[in-house]
């Protein structure tokens, strides 16, 4: 059937001098506006359209694509604010409404927001709110330790960046954990680091335990490389500078020194770290 706040791939039915009507296999029909006709359609052609209601509330087809679709969540600024709420740009002809009831905080004009995406019962029109805690849930997880996941920042608090995770759950990066900058908004990969009591997430956007370690001795090598294979950095550097050069923590660049030093890939000195293709030098030392 045609789906409200959807991609649909439809079939032409007809031509008309309005537009064509698409349909499915269940008798559902709805227009396409002649703006979007191309000089290819024919008859019987499936082509894929967004469905959503024109300003009379009719079914319409659209060839745009909204930047997200209903059931997700997406960083829509507001193009606009009236007595009844906000209109989010979400890339169609018609913006995206929010009742002042779904505002977390009142909205303004210019400023970005995320948002949940959904059809709102009573009138059956599409609606965004901007209370993502409704949306989303911890109490039955689909995630589990160690596993990569894809986030979206919704929230900066005292203690870090509260993310949705996979568009189902939600959880902190710890402003300790982070080696970059971040921001609300930003879409990023990252890891379930641990799951505690109550199945609250603990998040990283680095890679966890020997994974992690070995795509930070991979970034160390390539510095070598470039630099006529030496850094002068050891285990007595400042953590801000190592969080500066390789945008990683140093306990976790003395891990990967521990490795490549093991691997006989590099020799540890009093003014830092060589490259070698061959076994350590004599009167070098480890970090412990």
């Amino acid at each position: 059937m045609i789906t409200l706040g959807k991609t649909n791939t439809l079939i032409i039915l007809r031509d008309t001098p309005v537009g064509m009507y698409l349909g499915d296999d269940k008798g559902g029909e709805v227009l396409l506006p002649k703006k979007f006709i191309e000089p290819e359609f024919r008859i019987g052609d499936e082509i894929e359209v967004f469905i959503y209601k024109d300003s009379e509330d009719r079914l319409i087809a659209t060839r745009y694509q909204p930047y997200a679709e209903v059931g997700q969540f997406a960083f829509l600024h507001v193009s606009a604010v009236n007595q009844v709420g906000a209109f989010l740009d979400w890339g169609l002809e018609k913006d995206l409404f929010v009742p002042f009831k779904e505002q977390k905080h009142k909205m303004q004009e210019g400023h970005p927001y995320v948002v949940y995406i959904y059809i709102d019962e009573a009138s059956q029109r599409i609606v965004a709110s901007g209370k993502i805690n409704k949306f989303i849930s911890n109490e039955q997880l689909t995630v589990e330790q160690g596993q990569e996941v894809d986030l979206l920042v919704y929230n900066k608090t005292d203690l870090g960046f509260t993310c949705i995770i996979n568009g189902l759950h939600k959880g902190l990066i710890y402003h300790n954990d982070l080696f970059t900058d971040l921001d609300v908004g930003d879409q990023v990969k990252g890891y379930i680091k641990l799951i505690r009591d109550n199945n609250l997430i603990d998040l990283s956007l680095q890679n966890l335990g020997f994974k992690h370690v070995l795509s930070s001795t991979d970034k160390i090598l390539e510095y070598l490389r470039a630099n006529d294979g030496f850094m002068n950095l050891t285990d007595k550097s400042s953590p801000d500078i190592i969080e500066r050069k390789f945008n990683m923590s140093k306990a976790t660049f003395k891990k990967s020194i521990g490795v490549l030093y093991r691997q006989r890939k590099v020799t540890l000195h009093d003014d830092g770290v060589r490259l070698v293709e061959h076994p350590e030098e004599p009167g070098t030392t480890t970090i412990p």
